[in-house]
């Protein structure tokens, strides 16, 4: 162990680096303090038991405490200049915004889509609340969001480069934060990218634009961005419409013109990394660029350097993300110590590249992107040896077959915990898609697509020819992509693990790892002095093609064969059946963690100006009631405001969500009444989720969302139930439902009904004898009404109907998102709620909640929460207690 640990130096010192700048991201200050502590206790343990050199033990001690330095030095620099406008902005709530001018520099590639423009720029003057605010030496970095007035605009947008001077007259504001448990925090987002205002601004004129008055490094990547777009538009010429945007995002990591839906379907399957230009991409270019080098007679010299001086290039040419800068850094690092004859194995050169992209930026490390494309590398080096060595060894296509089983299966174990981590999903079909799709994608399509780009200007009509070879193959692609990615019951749902989980998951997959290593000895196979030094694992980065380098000498024995182990191996089974178990056991509480928890959770989620309410019952089942709606206004002739990927809470906010909850499936969902502000939102719920039963208020509209949704829903199979007043619904044990509205009718068949609000269904949810109330839309007549009829049931029940009463309720949901002619005086009396919850959404509108029931609400002596100022509110119910804990 103390010669492999002094062997990889580098190894071992990034690895610290990582753990100082992680420990001060996620712990701040103190918490950094004690980890620091922690590490020395560990180096001192390290010398005590001989694992390490002094030397060592004092480098990867000064790693972390400089990585960690630098991340807490950066978080204390990574703060806004306008410190009176922050003052204001906190002193005045949500949605606080100041008439501003500021100019400055175009620092990022133009986006227009829709009706929005937006880009970045570093403001050296900003012009607010009356007078000019002082910046900092570097600036203010703005992200400004422009909306467009007409369609030319358009162009007049797209016309603007990075490295342009401009000015812009808008309203600043900060960027939202998480307003629901677990939600997305635009704020903190882009707080990582050193953005802490946002500003808006109003149609073209009132951007003032002009070129910028020398080179620059803006500038200089404005050109790139202007040869992206260039070669980009080349593919719309080569391509028919539905693949243009598809070859883009392949081959130069462009995903502007990429259906979003198309890339639904290719992340349902684990397949995004293909359009994400990564190692795999750098790769396939070494490949095909060595191979025109070789047939131009270059020797392997001069084919070193000319990759080393263009590898740069392809990483700006395709976007910079940091999985490209990752491969980029390591392949010029292998070419370099390649051409000095020092080179080793990918782990230092993985190694390396992790410490010069921390050390350059420390947020990178808070990157999807960055971390996934070194964890997946990282598993590929350390794992792809030890399975390949499970698999027989064969020559040609088997043994290029399980070349490739090695690295897809390697390659999904690592990636597992942080796909349902970010995810939340995982499909059963993405090991099998992956071994099929990738290697064909990387090593037929994505070449044919590269030299039909590269001959376009010189041949267009054989480009062109070229590229009509991959168009059926790409048809072909997505119809397989589209097949296994709808098949739903494949798809699982997983709740946010957290990250003690994943640690202990990551580490019980490498000590697998290792010990698969040591399998080979079992039948008669010998390491080599250098892999058993290595601590086990066989260190170097694997390409998804036939390599001595990940086989065993003179193994020819079926995967089965290898299960004949000799007894006296018996003590390492039992190590490899500990790990294999503890792993399983992990997968196994990661998909059920709350399979214990006997508490129930009734949530109001924030939606804008919408209802939405989701319910876990103590026996694990999920009510979601309502699901929000975006609400868009287009008149005739403005279709081109039309963004690609416009906002919708049902797929930006509730389906995440429920995902992020590991609501696998709903039990029953309740769908208030049929206006869109409660159901545009569960289109993509009920596309997204298994649904087992659907409740309305039993009538139709003449909607475009009414028909989308229940088509949606009928195509799915799911019962749909009109309930009625006296209906009652027992969940689980502890669950009932207990509706009080629409009443019976002596009408048949399912009526239309263009006014919703007051046919909403009301019920009430009783949970440990806890009683929460949802009423929908209903308005003070509609109150009265149920009143009268729940008094008069109960006065001709006499006694059992007093005993089924379900007034008191602890919690009321405001009707009508507390308009002025809803939730009245008898109501609250009759109810007599301790508190009550009002779903609007931040400077809306319609004035909601209205004043007058705010006043009627505090009279009842009931609580008030609102999702506009509070957030999500969350109940928690035990036989006990129902507690209350905001987002």
């Amino acid at each position: 162990m103390l010669r492999m640990m002094n062997r990889r130096p580098l190894v071992w010192f990034a690895a610290s680096w990582v753990a100082g700048s992680a420990a001060a991201a996620g712990l701040g200050l103190r918490g950094a303090l004690l980890a620091a502590g922690a590490a020395l206790l560990l180096a001192a343990a390290s010398l005590a038991g001989r694992l390490a050199t002094a030397t060592l033990a004092a480098l990867c001690l000064l790693a972390f405490c400089l990585a960690a330095g630098q991340r807490l030095w950066a978080d204390e620099r990574n703060a806004t200049s306008l410190v009176p406008l922050l003052a204001a902005a906190e002193a005045s709530g949500p949605g606080a915004a100041f008439g501003a001018e500021a100019s400055g520099t175009i620092v990022s590639a133009v986006e227009v889509d829709g009706d929005r423009a937006m880009f970045r720029m570093k403001a050296d003057a900003v012009h607010a609340g009356g007078a000019a605010q002082p910046l900092k030496g570097g600036g203010e970095l703005l992200l400004v969001q422009l909306r467009l007035a007409t369609q030319p605009e358009q162009d007049i947008a797209a016309a603007w480069q990075r490295g342009d001077r401009v000015a812009v007259a808008g309203e600043l504001a900060r960027p939202a934060t998480a307003t629901n448990s677990g939600g997305f925090d635009y704020r903190r987002y882009l707080g990582s990218q050193r953005i802490h205002w946002l500003l808006k601004a109003k149609g073209a004129a009132a951007v003032t634009a002009a070129p910028a008055a020398g080179p620059n490094a803006a500038v200089l990547l404005g050109r790139v961005d202007a040869a992206r777009e260039l070669l980009g538009a080349r593919f719309g010429e080569l391509y028919p419409s539905h693949q243009s945007g598809y070859m883009q995002g392949l081959i130069l990591g462009l995903r502007t013109s990429l259906a979003p839906e198309q890339f639904d379907q290719f992340a349902r399957l684990g397949l995004t990394h293909i359009l994400a230009i990564s190692g795999l991409h750098v790769a396939v270019y070494m490949v095909m660029m060595g191979g025109l080098l070789r047939i131009c007679r270059m020797s392997r010299e001069r084919i070193q350097l000319s990759l080393m001086i263009t590898i740069p290039l392809y990483v700006l040419l395709t976007g910079a993300s940091p999985s490209v800068l990752r491969a980029g850094i390591m392949a010029i690092l292998g070419l370099i110590a390649a051409r000095l004859g020092k080179l080793k194995d990918g782990l230092h050169l993985l190694a390396a590249a992790a410490v010069a992209i921390l050390a350059y930026d420390p947020y990178y490390l808070d990157s999807v992107s960055f971390q996934l494309s070194f964890v997946v590398t990282l598993g590929l080096i350390c794992g792809v040896p030890p399975l390949r060595r499970l698999m027989p060894r064969r020559q040609r296509v088997a043994g290029w077959l399980c070349d490739l089983a090695a690295v897809t299966i390697a390659a999904q174990l690592v990636s597992f915990p942080l796909t349902i981590y970010y995810f939340n999903g995982f499909h059963l079909l993405s090991l099998a898609a992956n071994f099929v799709l990738v290697p064909f994608i990387s090593f037929v399509i994505m070449p044919i697509g590269t030299i039909a780009l590269l001959l376009s200007p010189v041949w267009m009509g054989g480009a062109k020819m070229l590229a009509g070879l991959s168009v059926t193959l790409n048809d072909w692609t997505f119809w397989i992509v589209d097949v296994l990615a709808n098949v739903s019951s494949m798809r699982l749902i997983w709740e946010t693990p957290s990250l003690w989980w994943i640690a202990s998951y990551m580490l019980l997959l490498f000590l697998l790892f290792r010990y698969l290593r040591q399998l080979a000895p079992l039948h008669g196979e010998q390491l080599s002095k250098e892999n058993t030094d290595s601590g086990g694992f066989e260190i170097t980065e694997p390409l998804p093609m036939h390599s001595n380098v990940i086989q065993p000498a003179g193994a020819k024995k079926s995967i089965l064969s290898l299960m004949k182990v000799n007894l006296k191996w018996l003590p390492g089974h039992r190590a490899l059946l500990g790990l294999t178990t503890g792993l399983i056991a992990l997968i196994f509480y990661a998909y059920y963690p709350n399979l214990l928890d006997r508490s129930a959770v009734v949530s109001f989620l924030d939606v804008g100006q919408g209802d939405s309410a989701l319910i876990r019952t103590p026996g694990g089942k999920h009510i979601l009631i309502d699901g929000g709606g975006t609400m868009t206004y287009r008149k005739p002739g403005e279709e081109w405001r039309e963004r690609s990927d416009p906002f919708e809470v049902g797929k930006k906010v509730v389906l995440p969500l429920l995902m992020k909850r590991g609501v696998k499936e709903l039990d029953v969902l309740v769908i208030s009444h049929l206006d869109s502000d409660h159901i545009r939102g569960l289109k993509a719920v009920v596309q997204g989720i298994p649904v087992r039963a659907v409740w309305w208020n039993g009538t139709m509209k003449a909607s475009e969302d009414v028909e989308e949704l229940m088509s949606l829903i009928v195509e799915a199979g799911i019962p749909l139930y009109a309930p009625r007043s006296g209906d009652y619904a027992k969940i689980d044990g502890e669950t009932k439902i207990q509706i009080l509205w629409p009443p019976e009718s002596d009408e048949t068949g399912i009526q239309s009904a263009s006014e919703q609000n007051e046919s909403s269904l009301v019920m009430t949810l009783e949970i440990y004898g806890h009683r929460f109330l949802f009423a929908g839309d209903v308005g003070m007549e509609t109150e009265r009404a149920i009143i009268a009829l729940h008094t008069r049931a109960e006065d001709a029940n006499g006694e059992s109907g007093r005993k089924n009463h379900t007034a008191p309720v602890d919690i009321m949901k405001l009707n009508h998102h507390g308009s002025r002619h809803s939730t009245g005086e008898a109501w609250l009396a009759y109810w007599a709620p301790r508190g009550a919850v009002a779903s609007v959404g931040a400077s809306n509108t319609y004035g909601h909640p209205h004043p007058d029931v705010l006043g009627r609400v505090q009279r009842a002596g009931a609580r008030l929460w609102r999702t506009d100022t509070d957030g999500e509110s969350m109940f928690r119910l035990t036989p006990q207690v129902l507690s209350y804990r905001s987002r």
